[in-house]
C-alpha cells in the first residue's frame, strides 16, 4: 500500500462512510419546531417594577400618638453631700399629652419628640408576614402630681425624715418630660381575622413583646435645688449627667391591638401596652434618684409597608 495515492485514500473513505449510513437517514431539513431556540430580550426592569407593585413589601413603618397611665411608685433620693438620703412612698404621676393638633404638627415638622410619640420600624421574617422584628421608640412623659402628701422615710439634711411631703415646687417637683423614652426592640406577631388577606380592608390581631434601654431627659427641683442639664443641642447623649438624653435603666413590655388596612400598603393600628421600667442614677442635683415604674399606654398609629 506504499505506492496508494492520497487522493485515492481520500475517495475510498468517502465511499465508506456514505455505506455506513443507513438508508433515509439522511438529515432531514429543519422544521420551524426544531430551530433553535430564539431569545427574546424581555424588558426585566419593568417586570421587577410589576412585582414590586403586587408585593407591598417586607419592611413596615409607623407613626404614633399616644396617652399613658402610671402605678403609684417609691422614688429614692441619694444627695451625699447635701446628707440627703430619703424616700418617697406611693408617688402618683401623669402624662403631658399636648393635643392631637400639636402631634400633627409634630409629625409634619419631623419633630418627633414634641408631643406623645410612638415610632415603630419592623421587618418580616416570613413569606406569610405573620412574624417581625421591630424596633421600638416610645417617647411617653412622666411627671408626679403636684399637691400630693406622701410618706417619706429616711434622712434629709442630716436629720431623720419624720414628716409627710406635700410634693410641688419647691420642695419636690421630679419630672421626666422630655421624656420618658422607651427604646425597645420587640418580636412581633400578626393573625389574621377578617377581609382578604394582605389586601385592602384585613383586619388583624398584632401582639408584641419586647425589651430595651430606657433614655429619659430628667428635669427635677429637690428641696430648692434645680437639676440644670446642658443644652438640648449641644451635649445630647447618652451617659453623662450634663447630657440631654441618658441611659438610665431598662424596660419591657407587652402589647395587643388591631391592625386594619385601609389601602394595601396602608393600615392604622390602635394597641394597648404595658411597660415595667427601672430607673436607675438618674440626675438630680448633686445626686441620683432610683425608681421603679409601671405604664400603661394607648397607642392610636397610622403606618406603611414598602
Amino acid at each position: 500500500m506504499k505506492n496508494i495515492p492520497p487522493l485515492s485514500l481520500f475517495c475510498g473513505a468517502l465511499v465508506v462512510v456514505s455505506l455506513s449510513i443507513p438508508a433515509g437517514a439522511q438529515q432531514a431539513p429543519l422544521k420551524p419546531a426544531d430551530a433553535p431556540a430564539t431569545i427574546i430580550a424581555t424588558d426585566a426592569p419593568a417586570a421587577n417594577f410589576d412585582q414590586a407593585l403586587k408585593d407591598d413589601g417586607k419592611w413596615y413603618f409607623s407613626w404614633g400618638y399616644s396617652r399613658q397611665q402610671y402605678a403609684p411608685s417609691d422614688i429614692h433620693v441619694s444627695q451625699p453631700s447635701l446628707g440627703n438620703d430619703f424616700t418617697l412612698y406611693q408617688v402618683n404621676a401623669s402624662d403631658f399629652p399636648g393635643n392631637v393638633g400639636d402631634a400633627v404638627n409634630a409629625l409634619f415638622k419631623l419633630d418627633l419628640t414634641s408631643p406623645q410619640e410612638n415610632v415603630r420600624f419592623g421587618y418580616f421574617l416570613n413569606p406569610e408576614k405573620t412574624f417581625a422584628i421591630e424596633f421600638n421608640y416610645d417617647h411617653s412623659k412622666y411627671n408626679t402630681d403636684a399637691g400630693q402628701t406622701v410618706r417619706v422615710s429616711g434622712t434629709i439634711n442630716k436629720a431623720p425624715a419624720t414628716s409627710p411631703m406635700v410634693l410641688g415646687a419647691p420642695a419636690f417637683e421630679y419630672a421626666l418630660h422630655n421624656g420618658f423614652n422607651h427604646l425597645m426592640v420587640n418580636a412581633v406577631w400578626f393573625r389574621h381575622l377578617h377581609g382578604p388577606r394582605q389586601e385592602q380592608g384585613q383586619l388583624q390581631l398584632i401582639s408584641r413583646l419586647g425589651a430595651g434601654i430606657l433614655l429619659p431627659h430628667a428635669d427635677n427641683t429637690i428641696l430648692g435645688n434645680h437639676n440644670e442639664v446642658g443644652p438640648k443641642g449641644e451635649r445630647v447623649c447618652c451617659f453623662d449627667s450634663h447630657d440631654w438624653w441618658q441611659v438610665n435603666g431598662w424596660t419591657a413590655g407587652a402589647e395587643l391591638g388591631l391592625r386594619y388596612r385601609i389601602y394595601k400598603s396602608v393600615y392604622v393600628e390602635a394597641t394597648q401596652k404595658f411597660a415595667y421600667g427601672v430607673l436607675r442614677g438618674v440626675p438630680v442635683y448633686q445626686g441620683t434618684a432610683d425608681h421603679a415604674v409601671w405604664m400603661s399606654e394607648q397607642v392610636f398609629s397610622t403606618g406603611f409597608l414598602f
